[in-house]
């Protein structure tokens, strides 16, 4: 449970308002399931838990912020010894202040009076009530005490679990705004060479044949038009992202030689599940980057399948002497894409990329049991 500041959800208030709520309502059970009719000994009960909320809150709020986050921790258990001492000595003065009554019927945790034995009542025969022999009551006192232990030792768990959870979303944060960060720099990474190559084979592409030119002018103002206004969004349907694969790869194919095989297998027919944008691309761009070769025979294979449950995307390129370090040094797609997956999906992905002597292989199944985290 956290406490939260105002303007906050009300939820946290709620659950503490709840258990308080029970904890009264259970008290006030028991008292009168014990078919106790003594009422102070009822309010005796609501004043120890007056007592304890005072020494979760005060603990909570304000010494557990203020000196055990600190850092001054000697300091924390000092105040919060203090404080459990203050508060069970005062119980203890009550205690003493209170005549003792022959019909008194106690709730837990209060003086708890023996049952008169023949001895202690031969002794009070004679003598008015206020000269009674008092019955024990460190028992009590000892109880609060040790119940007051335990709710500062429980005050300061849900202290530290509230801290780690802030601690992670505030992590979780800045590693999603450092994402968002490569990702625009993903992005841009395409523009430069991608689009110069591009454009160099459109010019050559339109001397030779204007319909064809103009078909691949097309294609690219799409690819630009995907990546300026699509891949900001959180998710987007998958037949967008293969709209685009299939775009790339054609304009990318206007520059490969008939050295170079490419075999490229999309499904016809699939459900149109949501996925978040640019998580197949740098493992594309990374094959046309490191896979051919214009001097011997090479090749790019690239297929995917898509169900309702699961989105599976496999690449293999071939490896010459001057890619043979690929993986190694793999730049920033690679490593920007594991980061987008280990967040976006945390336990519904499996990426396998793996190094042969003549192949470099990619297997990325994402598991679509549920949507992805967008806190």
């Amino acid at each position: 449970m956290k406490i939260p500041l105002p303007g906050k959800k009300v939820l946290p208030y709620l659950l503490h308002g709840f258990t308080w709520g029970a904890i009264i309502l259970l008290t006030t059970y028991f008292f009168i399931s014990g078919n106790r009719s003594d009422t102070n000994a009822l309010w005796h009960n609501y004043r120890n838990l007056i007592l304890y909320a005072v020494i979760f809150y005060f603990n909570y709020l304000v010494i557990i912020p203020k000196l055990f986050f600190g850092n001054h921790k000697l300091w924390y258990f000092t105040a919060a010894l203090t404080l459990i001492i203050i508060l069970t000595l005062t119980l203890n003065f009550s205690f003493r202040r209170q005549p003792p009554r022959p019909d008194f019927n106690p709730g837990f945790n209060q003086e708890q009076p023996m049952r008169p034995v023949p001895r202690i009542q031969s002794q009070r025969q004679g003598m008015p009530p206020s000269e009674w022999p008092r019955p024990p009551m460190n028992l009590p006192v000892y109880n609060f005490f040790i119940t007051a232990l335990l709710i500062t030792g429980i005050s300061l768990g849900l202290r530290f679990s509230d801290r780690y959870i802030e601690q992670e979303k505030q992590h979780k944060e800045v590693e999603r705004e450092q994402l968002n960060t490569e990702l625009a720099f993903l992005k841009n990474q395409i523009n430069p060479h991608f689009f110069f190559n591009t454009l160099n084979n459109i010019y050559s592409l339109v001397q030779t044949n204007v319909n064809d030119g103009q078909k691949a002018i097309l294609q690219l103002s799409k690819l630009m038009r995907y990546l300026l206004y699509e891949t900001d969004k959180e998710i987007v349907p998958i037949s967008r992202e293969i709209d685009f694969m299939k775009i790339y790869i054609e304009l990318m194919r206007l520059r490969l030689t008939p050295k170079i095989d490419l075999e490229v297998s999309f499904p016809e027919t699939y459900p149109d599940v949501n996925i978040s944008p640019l998580l197949f691309l740098p493992f594309i761009e990374n094959a046309f980057k490191h896979g051919i070769s214009n001097r011997t025979l090479s090749f790019i294979h690239i297929e995917m399948d898509v169900r309702q449950d699961e989105i599976s995307f496999h690449s293999t390129n071939s490896l010459t002497v001057n890619n043979s370090k690929l993986g190694e040094e793999s730049g920033i797609g690679l490593e920007n894409v594991r980061k987008r997956l280990r967040l976006l999906y945390p336990n519904n992905h499996e990426l396998k990329i793996s190094k042969e002597d003549s192949a470099f292989n990619v297997l990325l199944n994402i598991h679509l049991e549920s949507t992805p985290v967008n806190d």
